[in-house]
């Protein structure tokens, strides 16, 4: 306690103060500077002295302010490029424009910094050229229809290019094929053309199947026909079978009565009369003719006389 009584008293000035406050602030400062946070898919490219460090990933990370400082903050995710219409020339010489839309991701931020001052314009003109020389190799038509090759090769094309970039080329899709003017009227024409055509064919081709539809139907219809008066005679001719049957068997019957009648010859006499009646007036279908002829006979006379008798009595009434 002594020693502290025997020193002599500081003097804090205001000045002193503020220079206190002002060289704490610069620790202050300069101590958050030595920390980064990086984000997710977010990389840093960190140079010390100017010249390449190490590359920062996701987290906070320490880095000694004024010697390292932060190059360039690179993003991970897949980025999308659309370039502008290229005119291009096919091998039948057609001029057209064509643009194209590139799909990428950088894989090594380092590469991607230190690889080439530019490179999104690298991959532009990469593309440009590409494609000319893909285009140079095809006509209009096959231009127009090789959408699929045409991708394909400038994304191999591409990839092969941006390696050593650290960029990844994952897609490449050919947005809009614009020929020449003429060259789009003379499609919408053929095309025009070929739609009228495939109307005709659908059309002819219509009639054709409605004639034969047509066609079947009658065929059908008369078969139809036919099979239906096929059996109409067939029950005819069954109803009628029937009906003699019916008539002879109606016939039996009656003999049959008439034989198990008993009948003596007076009856039959008189059926003979009733036959031969029927005879003379020509209107008999069926008939029934005694056996014995020799009677037949002498009743014919018999009836004939009486018959000439009753004329003349009319007669005489007359």
């Amino acid at each position: 306690m002594n020693v502290l009584r025997l020193l002599p008293p500081v003097l804090i000035t205001p000045a002193g103060v503020v220079g206190l406050i002002i060289a704490a602030l610069i620790v202050l400062g300069i101590i958050a500077m030595s920390f980064r946070l990086v984000p997710q898919t977010r990389a840093m490219i960190v140079e010390r002295l100017g010249a390449y460090h190490k590359t920062l990933g996701v987290g906070v990370q320490f880095i000694i302010p004024v010697i390292d400082r932060v190059k360039r903050v690179v993003s991970l995710k897949e980025q999308v490029k659309d370039f502008e219409p290229q005119a291009v020339i096919t091998r039948d010489n057609v001029t057209m424009q064509i643009d194209t839309v590139v799909f990428f991701s950088i894989t090594d931020p380092k590469l991607y910094t230190y690889g080439t001052e530019n490179p999104l314009m690298a991959i532009e003109n990469i593309s440009a050229t590409t494609l000319r020389n893909i285009i140079g190799e095809l006509d209009l038509d096959e231009t127009l229809t090789s959408r699929d090759l045409i991708n394909t090769r400038m994304r191999q094309t591409l990839d092969e290019a941006t390696d050593p970039w650290g960029i990844k080329v994952t897609r490449v899709e050919v947005k809009n094929i614009i020929p020449p003017k003429d060259i789009r009227e003379s499609m919408e024409k053929q095309m025009r053309a070929e739609r009228e055509k495939r109307q005709n064919i659908l059309i002819a081709e219509g009639e054709k199947r409605a004639e034969i539809l047509r066609a079947e139907g009658d065929a059908e219809a008369l078969l139809l026909r036919a099979e239906a008066n096929k059996k109409e005679k067939i029950l005819q001719a069954e109803g009628e079978a029937a009906a003699i049957f019916k008539i002879k068997e109606a016939e039996a019957l009656g003999i049959k009565l008439i034989k198990d009648a008993a009948a003596d010859q007076t009856i039959l006499t008189l059926k003979s009369l009733e036959t031969l009646a029927q005879v003379a007036n020509g209107q008999a279908v069926k008939l029934v003719i005694p056996t014995n002829i020799t009677d037949l006979a002498s009743t014919v006379m018999i009836a004939s006389e009486f018959a000439k008798k009753d004329k003349e009595v009319t007669e005489t009434k007359k």
